[in-house]
């Protein structure tokens, strides 16, 4: 990971200085760095050593900040990491500029590797990466929404460049086509659970832990798992207040949406369908052999779920 981050702050160089100075601010506030951690896990755990794995790891996390910097202007979020966001910082205009930036450096840097798969799997997933953010607008103050539906942005959106991360390493290692699918397959189920419990701890956590404002989903219209599941639940005056609530966007009355969350047991069944993701993650993992780099990728299994920021 150090080379990756000597990638990283080699790539954001630019002539522009707003350019730079946002791109710093964001990627210097740290994050988990899951996906580019993938990356190199995978490369290793089949035996793959070239440089190439920073210049890929390094792409993803670029490819990861711009949808960062482009939903929190969607979002109007104030908050990320514990600090404001770029858009709360420097303007939205700014922000989305300089999320085009990373996005089109990141395509350089997929470039430089020469390799056309790499080409073919990114590509396609910042494609389908857009069709999430899209879908999650569409879905936004929908309190009809089908638990289908839902997953279907968590797949797009979330776990996508989970799931593409994953296959770099194979792509690199020159894996066979099935130990391919089941990188890939690992990187989807384990996006899959990491964004269900987000939207869990936006219920659960404290500001505090999580870097971001409690109750934001609720007070941008998104009708997440959680809510979803309590208002299954509920009683009929209870789902009659969770859904003026999720097609307003009322946060005024979020520690009563909260008690209605946590009395029907919501919390949990959403932390098992996460967990049912991660026991699915950690299935794909029998095509690979024992290793450290395979034990961390275990660990990120276990991890996923029972994270609280």
């Amino acid at each position: 990971m150090a080379a990756v981050d000597a990638v990283i702050h080699r790539r954001l160089q630019s002539e522009v200085a707003l350019i730079q100075q946002i791109s710093h601010y964001i990627v210097s506030a740290g994050g988990k760095r899951i996906r580019p951690m993938l990356v190199l896990l995978f490369a290793r755990a089949l035996g793959f050593q070239g440089t190439e794995r920073h210049e890929l790891a390094a792409t993803v996390e670029f490819i990861h900040t711009a949808t960062l910097l482009h939903d929190d202007v969607v979002d109007e979020s104030s908050l990320r990491r514990g600090r404001e966001t770029a858009n709360a910082r420097f303007g939205n205009a700014a922000s989305v500029l300089v999320g085009d930036f990373l996005y089109s450096r990141a395509f350089q840097m997929m470039v430089s590797v020469n390799r056309l798969r790499v080409l073919d799997v990114l590509a396609d997933a910042t494609n389908v990466i857009a069709e999430g953010e899209v879908l999650q607008l569409m879905n936004m103050h929908d309190p009809d929404l089908s638990e289908a539906d839902y997953l279907q942005v968590i797949r797009c959106k979330t776990a996508k460049l989970f799931e593409a991360s994953a296959r770099l390493g194979a792509v690199l290692a020159e894996a066979s086509p099935e130990v391919e699918e089941a990188c890939a397959a690992y990187g989807q189920a384990l996006g899959t659970a990491f964004q269900l419990i987000d939207d869990l701890l936006d219920y659960e956590g404290d500001a505090n832990a999580l870097g971001k404002n409690v109750g934001d989903d609720l007070r941008e219209g998104k009708a997440t798992l959680p809510l979803l599941i309590a208002m299954q639940r509920c009683t009929p005056q209870e789902r009659s207040l969770l859904r003026t609530a999720i097609e307003q966007g009322e946060t005024e009355k979020l520690a009563e949406v909260i008690a209605i969350v946590r009395s029907t047991g919501a919390l949990q069944a959403t932390r098992a369908a996460a967990q049912a993701e991660a026991d699915r993650a950690e299935s794909c993992l029998a095509q690979l052999t024992p290793s450290a780099a395979r034990s961390a990728l275990l660990y990120f299994c276990a991890q996923s779920v029972q994270r609280t920021f």
